[in-house]
């Protein structure tokens, strides 16, 4: 009498069980690494209700980061400025061009700008930006070069890793206090300045601005 099914029948429900966590693993591991801001939130550009641009007022006039996002050095968050803020030059300055009419109705309405917000970290993750701001991490160490852009983007990953890169290594980006906003400077202009001397310099700042290496969970997930 001949078998109905074939002997390999036998170890299916094996090669399913398999099979199963082998496409199982692949999804996860493929979930773990690609479902992270360096791939979901990095070259994030929203357009917005106003084109802005930080190359113009930042890199071209040299308006200093603080004369907008006043509250940085002082608070947990960068504050957007209010339309009145932006006046204080528009009202002379390009006052009526079309490009600026919602900043003119905002600010003589006083309802605010409905800015797009581009860059954010999970609601689980602590951020103080006064902290990291009067301790000498500049700007350009979260957002990127943001002093040439056109339209704001997210340029860094902002992700645990990115985190934890700084905070064990604050010598290699801080910098000294009155640079903060200079977003154009560099450890050293003279090319002879080695990496070793980049870093006596950066262990300098971090002892003299009274940087703490934190890597505990608590520093950030409270």
């Amino acid at each position: 009498m001949s078998a109905i099914f074939p002997k390999w029948a036998n170890r299916l429900p094996l090669l399913v069980i398999v099979g199963g966590a082998l496409t199982a693993g692949a999804v996860t591991a493929g979930v773990w690494y690609y479902f992270t801001p360096k791939y979901f939130r990095v070259g994030y550009q929203p357009i917005q209700p106003v084109a802005f641009s930080h190359a113009t007022h930042n890199g071209q006039l040299g308006i200093d980061c603080r004369y907008c996002h006043s509250a940085v050095e002082k608070s947990w968050f960068s504050n957007i400025p209010s339309s009145s803020t932006c006046m204080n030059c528009h009202n002379q300055v390009l006052k009526d061009d079309p490009r600026l009419a919602l900043v003119r109705e905002s600010a003589a309405s006083g309802k605010p700008i409905p800015w797009v917000q581009i860059h954010r970290v999970p609601d689980f993750v602590y951020f103080n930006h006064s902290v990291h701001v009067t301790r000498g991490v500049s700007c350009v160490e979260c957002h990127g070069q943001i002093n040439q852009m056109e339209e704001v983007y997210h340029a860094k990953p902002l992700s645990m890793a990115f985190c934890l890169d700084c905070h064990r290594k604050p010598e290699t980006k801080v910098r000294p206090l009155d640079k903060i906003t200079d977003l154009n400077w560099r450890w050293s202009p003279d090319p002879n300045v080695n990496a070793q001397q980049q870093q006596t310099f950066g262990e300098k700042f971090v002892k003299d601005h009274r940087v703490e290496s934190l890597q505990n969970c608590s520093a950030c997930h409270r």
